[in-house]
């Protein structure tokens, strides 16, 4: 929910002078030059980890892979990871790829790692650094790494597509939907002009909204975003690992918050925390979707400890195998990383236009 809670603001009776739409509040409160929260500081790293950290981050990376491999007998040419933060995936995906057994052929592949920032320092030499616009856009440059993918390409976008910004209605009291504004500074909201167009088509097929009070966060932004990166694949396999819900699950007051400080908060969109939705995963094209405790189990990664005999036998052996345990766990977990959804597109040469 939004910081305003009052009747009046909810309904639009109240003037908000400096409201503006929160799709566009939204996207300058991330990432707007020298001012946006993943432009500013210390970034997201300084206020929260996500899967891809840690021992989490290279069992996701194990997934990822075993589910490329599950359908492509070589490695891919090039790993793309969106929205890569610091590059903690990608530097898990590169670390997996050399040491795999395949004669060196892994070795080759090209990983790409494209975030709003400038190249982490530490970030291995090993995995390339491309710096996005931000929110739905990408990089020019992205089209080249993948117009090499001539065996195929293994994208992710882990997290991303919660971030990209996106139309955010209520239902007022004359039962439509309107496009809600907010002020930037304060976080107070007001209601707009009613709903209309590709945006209110949106929400009359995938989220369906008829009580006053009610909030829909629009997909359509999110659907072209992921439209948009099917498009450059030439082919490969697209990834989109993220929180989100289908119809029949849908939220009646959204999922819109903050995240700062290692703790939810009011999303004000003045640059100050992050600002996220979960995404509606059944408007994505998509092959499959399936939830990460579902994907870890058909990929055989159960999470089960190691034998004890192997703590005597070999002792670093044995920490290691526990320490991928507990990871896989977590990634495993109902009421954690195990409920986010994998949204899988294959994309082969003949669907290329």
């Amino acid at each position: 929910m939004g910081a305003a809670d009052d009747d009046d603001e909810r309904d639009g009776t109240r003037a908000v002078p400096d409201a503006v739409p929160w799709r566009r509040a939204w996207h300058d409160a991330l990432y707007a030059s020298g001012s946006g929260f993943y432009r500013s500081g210390d970034g997201p790293a300084a206020h929260f980890a996500t899967a891809a950290n840690g021992p989490a981050g290279a069992a996701l990376a194990e997934a990822l892979l075993a589910l490329w491999h599950r359908s492509h007998p070589r490695p891919p040419t090039v790993v793309v990871d969106v929205g890569a933060g610091h590059g903690e995936l990608a530097a898990h995906l590169a670390a997996l790829l050399d040491r795999a057994g395949d004669g060196g052929a892994s070795a080759t592949t090209r990983v790409v790692a494209v975030d709003v920032t400038a190249r982490p320092a530490a970030l291995p030499d090993r995995v390339e650094w491309l710096v996005s616009p931000g929110g739905a856009a990408l990089p020019h440059a992205l089209d080249e790494a993948l117009d090499e993918a001539f065996v195929g390409a293994l994208v992710v976008a882990h997290e991303w597509l919660d971030v990209v910004p996106c139309t955010v209605a209520e239902v007022g009291t004359d039962g439509a939907l309107h496009e809600l504004l907010v002020d930037p500074a304060s976080g107070i909201e007001t209601l707009g002009d009613a709903l209309v167009g590709d945006d209110l088509s949106w929400c009359e097929r995938y989220w369906r909204a008829t009580e006053p009070g009610d909030r829909v966060e629009v997909g359509r932004s999110r659907d072209e975003a992921w439209s948009g990166l099917l498009g450059r694949v030439r082919s490969g396999l697209v990834v989109a690992v993220d929180y989100g819900h289908t119809t029949g699950t849908r939220p009646p007051a959204g999922t819109l918050t903050g995240y700062a400080g290692g703790r939810q908060v009011v999303p004000v969109p003045d640059g100050a925390c992050d600002v996220t939705a979960h995404v509606a995963v059944d408007s994505l094209e998509a092959d499959e979707r399936v939830r990460q405790r579902d994907v870890l189990d058909a990929l055989g990664l159960t999470g089960a400890t190691p034998a004890h005999d192997l703590a005597r036998a070999d002792p670093l052996a044995y920490l290691s195998a526990l320490q991928r345990s507990s990871a896989l766990t977590a990634l495993r977990d109902r009421e954690g990383y195990g409920a986010f959804w994998w949204v899988v597109r294959r994309v082969r040469p003949a669907d290329v236009p």
